[in-house]
C-alpha cells in the first residue's frame, strides 16, 4: 500500500474512532459498567453438559480475561459484588469437520452454548444477557492422536478463546 493511503487510512480510523466508533477489541469495562462498579464476582458456571470440567474450564477463563482488562476486581463474595456475572453451559458438540488420508477424524469444530448474564447488584438491573450465546472453534487433532486423547488440551485452548470472546462481546454491547 502506498504511504498516503496509509496515512488517509490511520486518519479515517482516527476520525471514527472520535464519533464513538472503535476498532473491535478495543472496548472497555468502562464504557459498559456503571462507574461504581469495582467488584464483580463470577460464580461458577452451571454446566448442563456432561462434559467433565467444562463449568470450571470456562469460569477460570473469563475471571481470567476480567483480570487481565483491569479496571474491575473480581471477588468470591456474592454479598460484597457490585455486578454479578452468572453463566449456564447448555450444549457442548464436538463434531468431527476434517478427516486424515485414513479416514480418521483429525479436524473438530467446537461449539458451545451458554446462557450468560451481568447483572448489577446496586440496581438490580440486567447490564448484558444472552440466552444462547454460542461460541465455535476448529480444533486441529495432532496426527496419529484422536480427539479424546488431546480433549483436556483442547478445552483449555477453547475456554481461553470463548473466555476472550465472551467478554468482547459484553464491552462492545453485540
Amino acid at each position: 500500500m502506498k504511504p498516503h493511503k496509509i496515512v488517509l487510512l490511520i486518519l479515517a480510523v482516527i476520525s471514527l474512532a472520535g464519533c464513538g466508533y472503535r476498532l473491535r477489541g478495543t472496548g472497555n469495562l468502562r464504557d459498559v459498567l456503571p462507574a461504581y462498579v469495582k467488584k464483580i464476582c463470577i460464580p461458577l458456571f452451571k454446566n448442563d453438559t456432561t462434559r467433565f470440567e467444562l463449568d470450571k474450564k470456562l469460569t477460570e477463563g473469563v475471571i481470567d480475561e476480567f483480570v487481565s482488562r483491569g479496571k474491575v476486581e473480581i471477588t468470591s463474595d456474592a454479598a460484597a459484588a457490585d455486578a454479578t456475572l452468572v453463566g449456564e453451559i447448555l450444549r457442548f458438540v464436538a463434531a468431527p469437520s476434517g478427516f486424515s488420508a485414513q479416514g480418521s477424524a483429525d479436524h473438530y469444530t467446537i461449539y458451545v452454548v451458554a446462557s450468560v448474564v451481568l447483572t448489577d447488584m446496586k440496581n438490580k438491573k440486567v447490564i448484558y444477557s444472552n440466552p444462547s450465546y454460542v461460541y465455535n472453534e476448529d480444533y486441529e487433532v495432532p496426527q496419529g492422536k484422536d480427539f479424546e486423547s488431546v480433549e483436556t488440551e483442547a478445552l483449555k485452548k477453547i475456554a481461553v478463546k470463548f473466555a476472550r470472546n465472551l467478554v468482547l462481546t459484553i464491552l462492545e454491547g453485540f
